[in-house]
């Protein structure tokens, strides 16, 4: 059996995540910060191919709890989806941002992303694992928004992120790319719904709709899968063709 951790697990993205993964055979060990307690009925279908572990990305030692709660549940480690992220609290225009909001969206989206990732790799390699470790960015990673500066500096470092661990791993045999998506409806776009739907409307998204948890799942899905093996430090995009430039 092979064996995924997935951080932001009970979030949309990664919830999808792990029910892509659980249909694939995997066993997973997931993370968020929620108690066990707020999450278990969601979970409680994928029944023994699931692990829950409540932590918060941003501490080195909730890092570690993860990653031995796999290896010493399973002995291996086969894929890694860094999932977890986070917006800033407030909205703000970058001639208004503070430290502390920079800090916090920082911590968690590339310190704990690019931190969890070390700690994982070189435990593939120890094992001698032709792992896969996919990262999800955001179109934020190249699209400027000025209202979430920080969002998309963090975005733009998990993407950065993304080619190193692919150059230097490389040659251990473990591939790593990206997935880049668009606006996805999640319990963070949720505030922003009314701004987004008119948007759409008016043809900002050339699929018309909105990106759903599941799209990006899909993802996921096939980047562990071995369907791409000769594909590293790529960035797939599930935007609905949001990127595509128009006149």
């Amino acid at each position: 059996m092979k064996v995924a951790i997935v951080t932001g697990a009970a979030g949309g993205i990664g919830y999808a995540t792990v029910e892509e993964l659980v249909k694939k055979g995997f066993a997973v060990v997931g993370m968020n910060r929620r108690p066990y307690e707020s999450v278990k009925e969601q979970f409680e279908k994928f029944g023994e191919a699931f692990t829950y572990v409540s932590g918060d990305l941003s501490s080195a030692e909730d890092r570690k709890k993860l990653v031995d709660t796999a290896e010493e549940k399973y002995g291996r480690i086969d894929a890694l989806v860094n999932v977890a992220g986070v917006a800033p609290k407030e909205r703000r225009d970058i001639l208004e941002m503070t430290e502390e909001s920079y800090d916090y969206v920082m911590s968690i989206n590339s310190k704990g992303t690019f931190f969890l990732t070390q700690d994982v790799a070189n435990r593939m390699i120890a094992h001698k694992i032709n792992g896969y470790i996919v990262n999800i960015s955001s179109v934020s990673a190249y699209t400027s928004s000025t209202s979430r500066g920080e969002y998309c500096i963090s975005k733009a470092g998990v993407s950065m992120m993304t080619k190193l661990f692919a150059d230097r791993l490389s040659s251990e045999g473990i591939l790593v790319n990206e997935i880049c998506p668009g606006i996805i409806y999640t319990e963070m776009t949720e505030k922003v719904k009314d701004k987004y739907d008119a948007k759409i409307a008016d043809g900002l998204v050339p699929t018309g709709r909105w990106g759903y948890p599941e799209d990006v799942a899909k993802a996921v899905g096939v980047l562990v899968d071995g369907t791409f093996a000769y594909t590293t430090g790529e960035s797939f995009i599930v935007d609905g063709g949001l990127h595509i430039r128009k006149l």
